[in-house]
């Protein structure tokens, strides 16, 4: 019985969907017409463009579309299992987990190389990704099976990574980069989505704008780079020759190759990137402290720290303009600017010409692994420095390369043997700048002084997006700024600069801040508008300056309200209506945090703060409690409980919880330094100095640990802890 309930469900199913295949034709024949009328045209580009991941970045589910075995396969992972199979020509899902099963049709293909998802409809309009992949690289590659997308762990429903969770949705994650003319349309009150777009793939619109005047425009009107690239006489790379290339177009390609927050709901081509998104800058964890990527952070924060970039390279360089794929393969597509005789030699890259050491990209752009299967590489082009490795915690592409390889033995694969093994072939070296290391020293966590800081920032030859970095981490050195100091970053002619600068200023005293950021709401970059209104929202604006504080205020809370499908977004609204004085909207957006996105520890945590600065003690036990069922694992939640139970005079109990959060989140310099604290105040002043000599190993470079040890130890009357807390700061 229970199986012929599940086919007849199928069936409904099924039902449904065809009535919503019907209603999306209807809502897609402008956008097909649209197309048609461009290939009609433009027939080469039609067909190259049928060749690019673009064109097949979305699709409805079909025999020619999907790529993966749906022969009643199972995918089974850590007691999760997915059942893919057909019905009724139709590509169906069953999901069990806990012995509960779900089945859901697939509505739509995802990408297609080197792996597809799938995705479902969990609710009216809300579409999830399914949490197994098709591996569509090659069988003798690994390839042609299912996978998890978290291979290496489970992932339970109580996960904020589960996929039925608003980090795996695709109306916020994914939708708009993946389809023309995409609209969200989400409703914050109902906590639904109603997305539309004209164009299921990323076609002609996405890049070139509707075009409806197109016809009528003259060849003479289209803008062409009126210079080339060329290697004059003793150059070993090329310059360019001719007028200043125009690169704007790059925003479009930035639009989605970048890890950012919306301003606006959708993109609209050929608008600045920053009109439309707030960018992430090159930050740690993301980056590795020297800015090589570490997550998931697409391409244009790392493009942007590169030669290439300054020199004025553009994606069309490298990238058709139509299949995107490379315009030459190997280390020809490098040779078209740089010089064979110096870099394509055994001298210059040291390994077989047909190795895969001998090509370029592999030691300038190595790859990292992500989604389980899709290698991407690093576009910051960097010089691989081993030497620094250790220091910074860095990869570099010898070590990496060779340990992928297992070309010796691991004993032999060191920071250290690359580094020697680079100076014998290279020489010594060559030092890298004072203000590059204080960056990397910044980014590992190091304390710098506020001269040393700033020294980064005023570097005009360390890349923009570094210079921008650095001015938007300096509340990790000071806690307050004078005007003077950041004033003329405020007046950048650089958009990223200006954009950290509003947001550093924040560190300035009121009424200060008001003046020097109040020009900044009527800057012409839409990102900085919203920057100033955010260091502004706590401020008294003049009457004079009120109607562009109101109009810059709006589009911040558009922002917010774009990204309250999750935990961030409401959090976000919340800060700024809890920094107004609406204390009753801030709990409201917080509850509702929680609501939409349940396993988001930071809602929990802002909530209890809240009530306990309304001194409501009982409800802050209750949220907290709450927070850690939720997620039992949370260091951060177990750490506020502690510090709860300190506030409250029951320091006996806040060391368990501390012990906890420091288990839960292994390394974390204050869980350590409030842990070893609490083991003091509780009589146990031996075992937190114990603590702080094991932890602080992993961290050398903590002033705050140091200072601790060296107090804990004087108390202690232990000589030998003192002077070696003492060499550790040397």
């Amino acid at each position: 019985m229970a199986q012929l309930w599940v086919v007849k469900r199928v069936y409904r199913v099924v039902y449904l969907l065809r009535i919503a295949l019907v209603c999306l034709a209807l809502c897609s024949t402008s956008a097909a017409l649209a197309e048609k009328n461009c290939i009609d045209c433009h027939t080469q580009q039609g067909q190259d463009w049928q060749l690019s991941d673009h064109a097949k970045s979305m699709a409805l589910p079909t025999s020619q579309s999907v790529v993966a075995d749906f022969d009643n396969q199972t995918a089974i992972h850590y007691g999760q299992t997915a059942l893919f199979y057909r019905l009724d020509n139709r590509y169906m899902v069953d999901v069990s987990y806990d012995k509960k099963t779900q089945t859901y049709p697939i509505k739509y293909t995802f990408g297609h190389f080197p792996l597809q998802q799938y995705l479902v409809e969990t609710e009216q309009g809300r579409l999830q990704v399914l949490p197994f992949a098709w591996d569509a690289r090659p069988l003798s590659q690994g390839g042609q099976r299912w996978y998890h997308n978290y291979a290496n762990e489970e992932i339970r429903p109580e996960d904020r990574l589960h996929w039925r969770q608003p980090l795996q949705n695709w109306n916020g994650m994914c939708a708009d980069c993946h389809s023309d003319g995409l609209k969200r349309n989400y409703n914050s009150e109902k906590n639904t989505f109603d997305s539309q777009w004209t164009g299921i793939n990323v076609g002609c619109v996405s890049c070139h704008g509707e075009m409806n005047n197109h016809s009528k425009q003259t060849v003479a009107s289209v803008t062409k780079d009126t210079g080339r690239w060329q290697r004059l006489v003793g150059q070993d790379t090329a310059t360019w020759l001719g007028k200043i290339r125009d690169n704007q177009f790059m925003d479009n390609c930035f639009a989605c190759h970048s890890l950012r927050s919306p301003l606006v709901d959708g993109i609209t081509p050929n608008t600045p990137f920053l009109d439309q998104f707030s960018p992430q800058l090159h930050q740690a964890p993301l980056y590795h402290n020297d800015g090589q990527i570490k997550e998931e952070v697409y391409v244009y924060g790392s493009f942007l720290q590169s030669k290439m970039f300054a020199q004025g390279v553009n994606c069309l360089d490298c990238h058709d303009k139509h299949t995107m794929k490379l315009k030459v393969q190997g280390n020809a597509l490098c040779l078209q600017c740089h010089s064979h005789d110096k870099f394509n030699v055994k001298s210059h890259h040291q390994h077989e010409q047909s190795s895969s050491g001998a090509q370029c990209a592999n030691c300038h752009m190595p790859t990292n692994r992500y989604m389980g299967v899709d290698d991407r590489r690093d576009h910051s082009f960097k010089i691989p420095r081993p030497h620094l490795s250790n220091e910074f915690s860095t990869p570099n592409a010898c070590v990496g390369c060779h340990e992928k390889l297992n070309i010796e033995s691991i004993k032999q694969v060191s920071n250290s043997w690359a580094s020697k093994q680079l100076a014998q072939w290279h020489g010594k070296p060559k030092a890298i700048r004072i203000s590059e290391r204080d960056f990397m020293r910044l980014q590992q966590g190091q304390q710098l002084t506020l001269e040393q800081h700033l020294a980064i920032v005023a570097d005009a030859s360390l890349p923009v997006i570094t210079r921008a970095t650095a001015l938007r981490m300096l509340n990790n050195t000071t806690a307050q700024l004078t005007p003077a100091s950041i004033k003329r970053y405020l007046e950048h002619s650089e958009d990223l600069i200006r954009i950290a600068a509003a947001q550093a200023a924040q560190l300035i005293a009121l009424p200060a801040r008001v003046e020097v950021l109040t020009p900044l709401l009527e800057d012409k970059i839409k990102a900085v508008r919203v920057a100033a209104a955010r260091s502004l929202v706590d401020a008294s604006v003049s009457i004079a300056n009120l109607a562009v504080f109101k109009k810059a205020f709006s589009e911040l809370k558009l922002a917010n309200e774009l990204s309250s499908w999750r935990g961030e977004g409401r959090l976000n609204k919340a800060i700024v209506e809890l920094t107004t004085g609406d204390r009753k909207a801030g709990e409201q957006s917080l509850i509702a945090a929680i609501k939409v996105d349940p396993y988001f520890e930071a809602a929990y945590i802002n909530l209890a703060d809240l009530y306990r600065s309304l001194k409501r003690p009982m409800q802050v036990v209750s949220v907290l409690k709450k927070g850690i069922k939720a997620l039992p694992k949370s260091g951060a939640l177990h750490y506020s409980y502690g510090l709860h139970l300190i506030r409250t005079g029951q320091r006996s109990k806040a060391t368990g919880y501390f012990a906890k959060a420091l288990m839960f989140a292994p390394g974390t310099e204050q869980y350590i330094y409030t842990y070893a604290l609490a083991l003091d105040g509780e009589g146990k002043t031996a075992q937190g100095l114990a603590l702080l000599k094991q932890q602080i190993i992993a961290m050398p470079h903590s002033k705050q640990l140091r200072e601790l040890g060296i107090y804990l130890s004087q108390k202690m009357q232990d000589r030998e802890s003192y002077e070696w807390f003492q060499r550790l700061g040397r």
